[in-house]
């Protein structure tokens, strides 16, 4: 037998496999859906406080509060030196500026400011990090690093609310990870044990092509392929099931989160990126639990 003789007889071996146990397969095919419809749901859901999280983080503003007595032509060589330090731009406030943003903040307690003899504030640099270097480490370090130039009389970063956004985004993503990793185990074994009934069900059918001298891998050829069959047909029903949840559910979402979220809420559900993802992991998924049943299954 030809190599496509044997792949147009897998393929149709896999089809008629599928026609053969439908509500079998059925079973497969929805279990796998669901683990990807929830995998699709976290990974715009991920998107979108990974978004969020990118915002939070801009604020991320490393203060550099500065001697009285420098002299312009020092503030703009200090100011050189912090940005080269810190991939960012530096920007010079004045105590005066900062007077009044302060009375800003403060709302009508703002007017006992105009009271003081003296402004007690000091010019500072404002300084923005790049997003890789806003890490309580690299900020931490930054810092130690600005404290000891001339002129320099006091840091400050927001340590607490650093770490505190840093550590939110760390359990976020390890509760994703353990989620996702259990539901991928507990998949697999739906899927396999699915496709061992098959298997059984074609005992006969997979004993007499090995008494007529049918190969382990011939036999097993048209079960992988079934596998995989499922796990496309699964990851289609989840991206109808994800693009029905956008048209549905979507603009309500967007109008409840898009003041926190901003224009990542708005972005469609099912994007091609995201169908091409579902595609390759159903793919796998299927072929994963496939190869575990006829591993088990096929000598008979």
């Amino acid at each position: 037998m030809s190599a496509l003789a044997k792949v147009s007889y897998f393929w149709r071996s896999a089809a008629g496999g599928l026609r053969h146990s439908p509500f079998v397969h059925f079973i497969a095919i929805t279990t796998i859906a669901i683990a990807l419809f929830a995998a699709g749901l976290a990974r715009t859901t991920g998107r979108a406080l990974d978004g969020l999280l990118a915002s939070l983080g801009g604020e991320v503003e490393v203060t550099v509060y500065l001697a009285p007595e420098l002299a312009l032509e020092q503030v703009d060589s200090l100011r050189t030196k912090l940005e080269a330090a810190s991939g960012g731009k530096a920007v010079l406030v004045k105590p005066d500026e900062a007077l009044k943003r302060l009375a800003r903040e403060l709302g009508d307690l703002g007017d006992a400011l105009a009271q003081l003899p003296e402004n007690p504030l000091p010019p500072s640099l404002e300084l923005s990090v790049a997003p890789e270097r806003r890490t309580p480490e690299l900020l931490e370090a930054l810092a130690t690093q600005i404290r000891v130039l001339p002129g320099v009389t006091g840091v400050d970063y927001g340590r607490e609310a650093v770490e505190r956004l840093t550590a939110i985004a760390r359990a976020l993503r390890f509760g994703g990870l353990v989620a996702f990793a259990v539901v991928l185990f507990a998949t697999i074994i739906i899927v396999s044990a699915t496709l061992q009934l098959a298997i059984y069900a074609r005992r006969e059918e997979i004993e007499i092509q090995k008494l007529v001298g049918a190969t382990d891998r011939f036999v097993k050829a048209p079960f992988l392929i079934e596998g995989f069959l499922q796990g496309l047909l699964g990851a289609a029903v989840a991206l109808m099931g994800l693009w029905a949840f956008d048209r549905a559910v979507g603009p309500t979402l967007t109008s409840l989160f898009s003041f926190l979220l901003g224009p990542t809420s708005s972005e469609a559900l099912v994007r091609p990126v995201l169908a091409m993802e579902l595609g390759v992991a159903g793919g796998l998924l299927g072929l994963v639990g496939s190869f575990i049943a006829v591993g088990r299954f096929s000598r008979v």
